[in-house]
């Protein structure tokens, strides 16, 4: 095979750690979000949660927010992993 078409690829047991946490973090972020609407849309069956079912929604739109952030810093993490390990 060719030199110019070969792909090395070492992500290391610390770059599997990291993006495992990472993406338990992520499940963690998802359940809470599912948590917070079905309880938000329970709230609606009753007026006098309504209100509350209202902060319910907003708290779980927000944490819609943190799914990209999480995925956005776990890139940069895994990229200065892999890049303090080879320039050792």
């Amino acid at each position: 095979m060719d030199s110019k078409n070969q792909l090395n690829l070492d992500l290391g047991q610390e770059h599997i750690t990291i993006q495992r946490r990472y993406e338990a973090l992520g499940a963690f972020n998802d359940f809470l979000i599912a948590v917070w609407f079905l309880i938000g849309s329970f709230f609606f069956l009753n007026d006098s949660l309504i209100e509350s079912g209202t902060w319910l929604f907003i708290a779980g739109s927000a944490q819609l927010l943190i799914k990209p952030v999480l995925k956005l810093i776990s890139l940069v993490h895994v990229s200065r992993v892999f890049h303090s390990n080879n320039a050792s």
